[in-house]
């Protein structure tokens, strides 16, 4: 084999791959404009769930936006993201918007087709939990009904119970452990505020991604190891350990 034909070989090694995947993308919807009161109500999200907002990529949508929206303004409102921890990475909207996308860096997407639900905090339930027992002394937070996509639910202070499926695309978060007494298909963020002994207890593993303490696997991690089986997560050092109940 000649100089010539390793070269030519050495060519046509690839040194990427293109994959299709499903991603869980955070959308912020602006209906109205208002840089101030846009500033303090994600600086109270944060305070709710601050590891939640590191480096996490955001859609801007602009599609129910009750008024015109300039340069300057956007860049404000993208400057006030980054600040908080989000990364923004597209516009969502219609053709017009397509210079102001550009403009500011970012990818424009098409207006959505109506199946995203607002972002909810779901009512506590006043029910008892079955076993395992969530840690004593804490705000637990119990819900028995599904949690559909688009939904969020958040455990501040204590534990988060679902007795029910979790759907994708939805997601959970709390200050300490995570239990799902059926599918977990959304996100599951346990230990939301550095809470390195918290852990996440599902009954089938099937979710879009798992973290504790702002550590996380995504579901093509998630997928090596008891996929679709009862499983219980905790945080080993710098990583998630994933072992059978």
């Amino acid at each position: 084999m000649t100089a010539d034909t390793n070269l030519d070989l050495l060519e046509q090694d690839p040194v990427f791959n293109l994959k299709g995947g499903m991603l869980t993308v955070t959308i912020i919807e602006v209906v109205r404009l208002d840089t101030g009161r846009f500033a303090k109500q994600l600086a109270d999200k944060k305070e709710q769930a601050p590891n939640f907002f590191s480096d996490t990529p955001v859609v801007i949508s602009l599609e129910k936006l009750d008024a015109h929206m300039n340069l300057s303004t956007l860049a404000g409102l993208l400057q006030i993201c980054k600040n908080h921890g989000l990364l923004p990475v597209a516009l969502r909207g219609s053709e017009n918007f397509r210079p102001l996308a550009q403009q500011s860096g970012l990818v424009l997407m098409p207006p959505g087709r109506g199946r995203e639900k607002p972002a909810e905090v779901v009512a506590e339930a006043p029910l008892q939990a079955p076993e395992p027992q969530p840690s004593a002394n804490v705000p637990n937070k119990i819900i028995t009904q599904p949690i559909r996509s688009g939904q969020q639910v958040y455990a501040p202070g204590g534990d988060l119970v679902v007795l029910a499926p979790v759907s994708a695309g939805s997601e959970l978060l709390a200050d300490g452990n995570i239990h799902v007494y059926g599918p977990l298909r959304g996100r599951a963020l346990a230990g939301v505020r550095g809470n390195t002994e918290a852990r996440v207890f599902c009954q089938s593993l099937e979710a879009e991604l798992v973290s504790i303490a702002g550590h996380y696997k995504v579901a093509e991690d998630l997928r090596k190891s008891l996929w679709k089986q009862a499983v219980h997560v905790s945080l080993d050092g710098d990583s998630l350990k994933i072992a059978a109940l």
